[in-house]
């Protein structure tokens, strides 16, 4: 009876029986057997055909997915929808030799060069760099940095330098020179150029310069100081009029300059002078009524009064008022004059001093080493960092920020006389016409000068004409052609139109030729001869 039971719940068995076999034994066991019938067969098979579709629609779908990664990867499907990531440049580097008490990395915060790169700032003081230069592998730095208390070199290839401090100094161990070789030795692009930064490195090199600017500019308007220059203490001989100022080296922000106002001060500062073998340079004490600084950033100008309040003769020593004037054209033609120096400077200031006697005295000009001062040194910050983009962006994509020079007119070499080119049209041109008009027959003729070629003579009638060369020029006769002669005295008529005054040797009259044109044929010429035809 199970084995019945479980034959009968067979959903299988029950479909294959005949209709309406069993059916009273299906209805009186219907409480112990649950058979199923068609209509829920179907259903269970149409279950299964759809997860069976489902599964294989999966299955296609996968495949499709596959099917178009692997096409995509191949390049032969576009792409349309969400458009491709933006590509990262690789940032640039910039260094910054400045002190520490600056930090130049928040004012380039968030510029960019060229408008895709970031920049990335490294800053240190001359002190902390070594660097190794190449030919075709640019500059390679070392940079000593302070990390967790322990110094470590870090090593990074610089895109750009912005240097901020003197490369030279008069202070023992302060002559960083060779690093300024070292990145122009590499080509790496500054502000200012290394070309410059190295010859500011002398200040009486410099000063040279401005007396170039000064005696091309006159002293009215541009008032340079009186200034002399001795190689050694020997040349340092008595100055005349006292006081004066010795600056002894490469002297600047205030040091190395001694106010000198007697002979036997002098004797003192020579006897120093031969001490620290070096140059020294002196001046005439100027008694200042207050100082002019004009500095030049890019393309900003700034003027600044300085007094000094403590009384000292150096305005920069000590308490002084400074003031921010008005800039005057005066003032910008001396700081743009200075600005040219050196192949051009970015960043220049000039100082000078007014006098109690109202006059100007121009007595110094920095580079991009000069100290900014006044209430708007944030703002000459900020122009700073942006003169910076605007010349990496320029030197660094566009190739060089200075103007390439105007190649000269290629001028073609014109002929010594335009009579020697052919005219056509049978107007003679002005020049012609003021040629000499050909003699009456029987009249004196025209001779050239010494040096000229010698124009051969004419044979009487009927014969040809005699050339005292050998490579002279025959008449040739033709019937349809009239005869004519032609010599190198015609090629170039100027010459026996600068004939010197004739002899009466070497004037001879012409023997009549025949065959030669008649006279309305001489008029329609455009070049007059200078042989004497006769009809």
């Amino acid at each position: 009876m199970n084995f019945l039971r479980r034959r009968l719940s067979d959903s299988s068995f029950v479909a294959n029986l005949p209709n309406g076999y069993m059916m009273d034994l299906q209805g009186s066991d219907s409480s112990t057997s649950s058979p199923v019938s068609p209509a829920t067969e179907r259903k269970q098979q149409q279950s299964s055909s759809s997860s069976s579709s489902s599964a294989t629609s999966i299955f296609s779908s996968i495949s499709n997915v596959v099917k178009q990664t692997t096409q995509a990867a191949a390049g032969l499907v576009e792409q349309s929808g969400s458009p491709a990531p933006s590509v990262v440049h690789k940032p640039k580097i910039l260094l910054v030799i400045d002190d520490a008490h600056t930090d130049w990395a928040k004012y380039f915060h968030g510029k960019k060069v060229n408008g895709d790169y970031e920049i990335r700032v490294e800053q240190a003081d001359f002190s902390d760099l070594n660097l190794a230069a190449y030919v075709s592998g640019g500059c390679m730095v070392d940079m000593q940095v302070m990390r967790n208390g322990t110094k470590v070199v870090r090593s990074f290839k610089p895109d750009f330098v912005l240097i901020r401090q003197h490369a030279y100094s008069m202070t023992q161990g302060e002559d960083f020179r060779s690093i300024i070789i070292g990145f122009h030795y590499g080509g790496v692009p500054s502000v200012n150029s290394m070309f410059s930064i190295y010859n500011f490195c002398s200040k009486p090199w410099v000063f040279s310069q401005l007396i170039k600017i000064f005696q091309a500019l006159g002293e009215e308007k541009f008032p340079l100081v009186r200034q002399a220059f001795f190689p050694t203490h020997k040349q340092m001989l008595t100055t005349p009029n006292f006081p004066i100022v010795v600056k002894l080296g490469h002297a600047h922000a205030g040091m190395g300059k001694v106010k000198v106002e007697s002979q036997y001060d002098f004797q003192d500062i020579t006897s120093i002078v031969a001490m620290a073998k070096t140059y020294a340079t002196t001046e005439p004490f100027i008694d200042s009524k207050y100082d002019i600084r004009i500095q030049k950033i890019g393309s900003s100008y700034k003027a600044y009064m300085r007094t000094s309040i403590s009384g000292n003769w150096k305005a920069n020593t000590g308490s002084a008022m400074l003031e921010q004037i008005a800039m005057t054209e005066r003032y910008r033609l001396w700081v743009d004059s200075c600005a040219e120096i050196f192949g051009g400077l970015d960043m220049c200031a000039v100082k000078a001093v007014h006098g109690k006697d109202g006059k100007d005295y121009i007595i110094e000009v920095m580079d991009s080493s000069m100290p900014l001062i006044g209430e708007q040194v944030e703002e000459d910050r900020q122009l700073v960092a942006d003169l910076v983009v605007t010349k990496m962006t320029q030197l660094l994509f566009t190739g060089t920020a200075a103007p390439s020079p105007q190649k000269p007119l290629q001028v073609q070499p014109q002929p010594a006389n335009p009579l020697m080119k052919p005219q056509p049209g049978p107007q003679p041109s002005a020049a012609q016409l003021s040629q000499p008009r050909p003699t009456p027959q029987g009249g004196p003729r025209q001779v050239p000068r010494a040096g000229a070629p010698v124009q051969p003579r004419l044979s009487p009638q009927g014969q040809q004409p005699q050339s005292p060369q050998s490579n002279s020029p025959q008449l040739q006769r033709s019937p349809s052609s009239p005869q004519q002669s032609r010599s190198p005295t015609d090629a170039s008529p100027v010459q026996s139109s600068r004939a010197g005054t004739i002899s009466p040797q070497q004037s001879r009259p012409p023997a009549p030729v025949q065959g030669l044109g008649t006279a309305s044929k001489q008029k329609a010429s455009p070049h007059p001869q200078l042989n004497n035809h006769s009809p």
